[in-house]
């Protein structure tokens, strides 16, 4: 929820003859409106159709969180069952607010690991192919890893910590940061959801 969260904020220049809001209250307004936002059981076709492309894929993740809700199964036993659109804007959400968080090494501490094959195909979906190759040469990684990685997962902040030092995967970080300048992932997704909207629709 954190990651989520901290994704949405960023301050927006206004124009020159607006007043500018100082950062704690941008940062308020912008932590209100997250926790006010309308978030839909179900999105019918004319809901989606009128939501702003700034709000479309925080709609499409939270309708899917939301059926999530009271299944005892996995998160990705339940995304299996679900279009390829909605485990494509899932998935690939799940990538972004880890690495942009803490990495591609706290994915992969997380649960969120389940879904590195599903992010693959999110992002060849979406036509985010420098992405798709990233994440294939993340999963690569970490599979040769994982016995090290895994001696760090003993549940206590000093080991996460610890386990960032000389980490193979901290390189592939900068790769996915810089690869935001050639492949506008938010663009992308919005593109996808307008033109596949059948497989969003939930009623």
């Amino acid at each position: 929820m954190l990651s989520s969260i901290l994704k949405l904020f960023s301050c927006k220049t206004k124009a020159d003859n607006q007043a500018i809001m100082p950062p704690e209250k941008e940062l308020e307004k912008s932590f209100q409106d997250y926790l006010n936002r309308p978030i839909y059981k179900e999105l019918p076709r004319e809901i989606i159709e009128s939501l702003p492309d700034d709000d479309l894929e925080q709609s499409i993740f939270d309708n899917i969180s939301i059926r999530m809700e009271g299944d005892n199964r996995t998160a990705l036993e339940i995304l299996k069952g679900m279009t390829t659109g909605q485990q494509a804007i899932y998935s690939t959400w799940e990538v972004e607010a880890e690495v942009n968080n803490g990495g591609f090494n706290q994915f992969y501490f997380n649960s969120s690991k389940q879904f590195s094959d599903m992010a693959v195909l999110g992002f060849e979906i979406i036509q985010a192919h420098q992405f798709a190759d990233l994440m294939r040469e993340a999963n690569k990684t970490y599979v040769k890893n994982k016995d090290w990685l895994e001696r760090f997962d003993d549940g206590t902040v000093e080991s996460f910590s610890k386990s960032y030092e000389s980490n193979p995967l901290n390189p592939l970080d900068e790769k996915f940061y810089q690869f935001y300048q050639t492949e506008d992932l938010k663009a992308l997704k919005v593109r996808y959801i307008r033109m596949h909207i059948e497989e969003f629709i939930q009623q």
